[in-house]
């Protein structure tokens, strides 16, 4: 790695600060490898809706690389450029030069949290999402389950009806309106440790089931137990797992993110398994790069690499061979988003399509901007709440133009975002995950049989 170069300091001034530990690990190369041919400006969602050159992966690149020379310093200005991106990662995909956009927008976020953290408030309420409340699962629990309470018992009711939203912070009014119908107490326990192959057993696979999904998605963890049982699959869900830190990595808490993947490399290792098979595409991608994110760590480094390469996301490992057992039909008008992390953190696109193609009566409408961020981007929606619906306003657009039924995806936190968008207009559209129709697809040929 290039050094990062610092400013000379005038004569007669102090010494210039040292540098911050977290912008020495830029990837100096790769700012140096962006050609600034512009080729990702279409592709990036704040470009489009603001068309500011600073909003473009271009422009960040250089802002970040210009911070790193000691060029410019880490201003308002800069500071609110490097937050308006999502993360979403549309530039690599477009990029000839092959910039791993993701790796240094992640670096810069955590310069940012190092020299400019915030307000008092904002720090608390980080250390209490990334520190207390994700890491451990009884404690999420015990959250979702207190705002079951305010769903079930009218508080909710009460407190849209009342206009009270409108006078609270942006953010709480975000997360107040994106909150799906909790499941109910009795799905609240552990899964089992092994849920054992129907049929012939083809092989062991570990199932990472998630922070968020496991509290708030239960049923996408089942649906997703059941069809890989039904592929032959011996499926271990091992207690010591928990979160795998990748909200942690795109929020600029990097250390925090390193010590979570440690911890879930060593329990999915311990459970001997073949593929660690992930449900939630930004989980997914962020398990896939443990390699870069350990690479320092010459203790886990090698380990860090092997791990990443077992991971795979759900839909590719349903995809690899000719789904098993007879599905029964969906009518179903349904078009499909994909997920940022899936699309362009993990360059799968073919095989949820395949998989929703196989579905007997069910019919599928591509999506215009399919691979355009709705605007969830893991906590974006909350920190960025004006974009944020800038953007579920143009996927809005597109996914009523199809006149679909049902709006599949494969990711919690745009499930999130795109059925929030579609209360707030009033469309009785389900979104579901992928898992979720060929479940229900294998419930109906049940049925069906005599």
């Amino acid at each position: 790695m290039t050094p990062t170069p610092t400013a000379p300091t005038p004569p007669g001034a102090p010494p210039a600060a040292p540098e911050r530990p977290v912008l020495a690990e830029l990837e100096y190369g790769q700012l140096l490898q962006c050609v600034h041919c512009g080729l990702c400006l279409p592709s990036c969602p704040t470009y489009a809706e603001l068309g500011q050159e600073p909003d473009s992966p271009r422009g960040r690149i250089y802002l970040i690389k210009a911070v790193a020379d000691g060029r410019i310093a880490l201003s308002d200005s800069v500071a609110t450029h490097l937050s308006l991106c999502l993360g979403c990662r549309a530039c690599e995909s477009a990029c000839p030069s092959g910039v791993q956009y993701g790796h240094l927008i992640e670096a810069g976020r955590a310069e940012l949290e190092v020299r400019r953290p915030g307000s008092l408030w904002r720090r608390l309420l980080r250390r209490a999402a990334f520190d207390a409340l994700l890491p451990r699962p009884a404690l999420l629990r015990a959250v979702v389950a207190a705002l079951r309470f305010y769903q079930r018992s009218g508080l909710q009711r009460l407190v849209r009806g009342s206009g009270l939203l409108r006078v609270l912070p942006a953010s709480l009014a975000a997360s107040e309106g994106l909150l799906p119908p909790l499941p109910p107490a009795g799905r609240r326990g552990s899964l089992p440790e092994v849920v054992p192959a129907r049929g012939m057993r083809r092989g062991r696979v570990g199932l990472l089931h998630g922070c968020v999904q496991d509290a708030v998605f239960r049923t996408h963890n089942e649906a997703t137990l059941r069809c890989l049982a039904r592929q032959g699959a011996e499926v271990a869900i091992p207690r010591t797992q928990g979160c795998c830190g990748a909200l942690h990595a795109h929020a600029g808490e990097p250390e925090t993110a390193r010590a979570l993947a440690r911890a879930t490399i060593t329990a999915f290792d311990a459970a001997a398994v073949e593929a660690v098979v992930v449900n939630a595409a930004g989980c997914g991608a962020h398990m896939k790069a443990y390699g870069h994110l350990l690479r320092g760590d010459a203790a886990w480094a090698g380990r860090a690499a092997a791990f990443a390469r077992k991971v795979v996301d759900v839909t590719e490992f349903l995809a690899r061979a000719p789904l098993v057992g007879p599905l029964g039909p969906l009518p179903l008008r349904a078009t499909y988003h994909d997920p940022c992390h899936l699309a362009h953190g993990q360059q799968v696109r073919a095989e949820p399509r395949a998989l929703l193609r196989a579905v007997p009566g069910l019919e599928l409408v591509e999506l215009d901007e399919a691979e355009m961020c709705c605007g969830s981007a893991g906590i974006y929606n909350l920190t960025e709440p004006a974009m944020a619906r800038r953007l579920l306003d143009r996927k809005m657009a597109h996914v009523e133009a199809t006149g679909a039924t049902v709006v599949v995806t494969a990711n919690p936190g745009c499930i999130l975002q795109l059925a929030a968008g579609l209360r707030a207009r009033g469309r009785a559209v389900e979104v579901l995950h992928v898992v979720e129709v060929l479940d229900r697809a294998y419930a109906a040929a049940g049925r069906a049989q005599p």
